[in-house]
C-alpha cells in the first residue's frame, strides 16, 4: 500500500506532501485516477468497513485502485471538541487495518486550522479534483468543509459530474449506529466483547515493556508492564482476559488495568500488566500487542499479598476456561 501524508498550503492554494512523510516519496505528477473511500475511520469498525468495501467494489468495477483518505489529527482534537485525544485506532493501526481491508492507496491528510477553514467547494477543487478521483464513497453522515458544512448530497453537487459519489447508510446493532462513540462507550464500561462484535475484531492495544515493581515475580505471576505507544482509549479499569502477542508468538493471559490499591496509596495514573500463561522469558524493550478477549472483575485492594495471590489463581482458570470455549475474533 503506498502512503501518501498530504498537507494543504495556504500559499499555494494547492495540496503538496507533508513535511512528516516519511520515506521522501513525492505525490505523482499526474493524478492517479482511483476510487476514493473518505472518512475518519477512527477504529474502522463494521460501518467503516461497509464504506471501504463499496469503494473497492466500485475500484474493481473500473478497474482502478482502491484509495482510503483520512485525517490526522483527528479534526475533533484539532477543533477543540473533546474526547478525542485518545483514539480507537491512532494512525498506524488505522493504516494496517486500511491494508487489510486492500487499499492500494492510503492518504493521510494533515487536519490543521488553515485545513479546517477550507468551504466546501474549495475541498473539492484543492483536494479532491487534483487527485483524480473517479468515484468518491463516504458515510451518509460525512461532514467535510469549514464547520462541517458539506454533506454527500452537497459533494455530489460540487462534484458537478467530474466524479461519481457514493453514500452508504450507517450499519445498526440493537437498533444503535455502529459508531465510534459507541465503541468509545463500551470500552468505558468495559464490555471489550461489544467492542469486538462493533469493530469486527477484538480491541487492541500496543506498548513497549518496561520495568515495573517486580512484586509479579515474588508472587508467583511475573506480568509485562505495557508503556502504551500510542494515544489509546484505554478500558475501563479492572481485570480483563487478553490474547498478547509476542516475538510473533500469540499467549493467553490476564491483563490488570488499574492504580495497584493493594500495594500502591496512589498511582499517577493506570498502569497497564499482564501475565502471559505458559511464557517464561523476558520481555524487556519488546513491544507486545494485547487484545482484550472478555472482563473478568473490577479491581479492588486486598487486605493481604496472599489474598491477592488467591484471586489472581481464580481470575487466571477463569481466563484459560474462557480462552478454551472462544475463538478469536478476526
Amino acid at each position: 500500500m503506498l502512503i501518501y501524508r498530504v498537507a494543504y498550503d495556504p500559499a499555494s492554494g494547492t495540496i503538496r506532501l507533508a513535511d512528516d512523510q516519511a520515506d521522501g516519496r513525492a505525490l505523482p505528477e499526474s493524478p492517479v485516477p482511483s476510487a476514493l473511500a473518505i472518512g475518519h475511520f477512527d477504529g474502522v469498525h463494521l460501518g467503516h468497513q461497509e464504506v471501504i468495501g463499496r469503494a473497492k467494489l466500485r475500484a474493481r468495477e473500473l478497474g482502478l485502485p482502491l484509495a482510503v483518505m483520512t485525517f490526522y489529527p483527528h479534526p475533533r482534537d484539532v477543533l477543540g471538541k473533546p474526547g478525542y485525544a485518545k483514539l480507537l485506532t491512532p494512525l498506524p493501526d488505522k493504516l494496517e487495518q486500511f491494508e487489510k481491508l486492500g487499499a492500494d492507496i492510503a492518504y493521510v491528510v494533515h487536519f490543521d486550522s488553515d485545513f479546517s477553514r477550507l468551504s466546501p467547494e474549495a475541498f473539492v477543487e484543492r483536494v479532491l479534483v487534483p487527485l483524480g478521483v473517479e468515484t468518491v464513497v463516504a458515510g451518509f453522515d460525512f461532514k467535510f468543509g469549514y464547520r462541517g458544512e458539506g454533506t454527500p448530497d452537497s459533494l455530489c453537487q460540487l462534484a458537478r459530474g467530474r466524479f461519481a459519489v457514493e453514500a452508504v447508510r450507517h450499519l445498526q446493532r440493537n437498533d444503535r449506529k455502529v459508531s465510534s462513540t459507541l465503541i468509545r462507550e463500551a470500552l468505558q464500561g468495559g464490555d471489550v466483547s461489544l467492542a469486538a462484535e462493533l469493530l469486527g475484531r477484538p480491541y487492541a492495544v500496543s506498548g513497549v515493556v518496561v520495568e515495573g515493581d517486580k512484586r509479579g515475580r515474588t508472587i508467583g505471576f511475573p506480568t509485562a508492564n505495557m508503556r502504551l505507544d500510542e494515544p489509546y482509549v484505554v478500558p475501563k479499569g479492572g481485570v480483563y482476559t487478553v490474547r498478547v502477542i509476542a516475538g510473533g508468538i500469540t499467549y493467553g493471559g490476564v491483563m490488570n488495568i488499574g492504580l495497584k490499591p493493594t500495594f500502591h496509596e496512589r498511582l499517577p495514573e493506570p498502569t497497564l500488566e499482564a501475565h502471559l500463561f505458559d511464557f517464561d522469558g523476558d520481555l524487556y524493550g519488546q513491544t507486545i500487542r494485547a487484545e482484550f478477549a472478555g472482563y473478568l472483575r473490577a479491581e479492588r485492594k486486598f487486605n493481604s499479598a496472599a489474598e491477592l495471590v488467591e484471586q489472581i489463581r481464580k481470575d487466571a482458570e477463569a481466563a484459560r476456561s474462557a480462552l478454551r470455549l472462544s475463538a478469536p475474533i478476526r
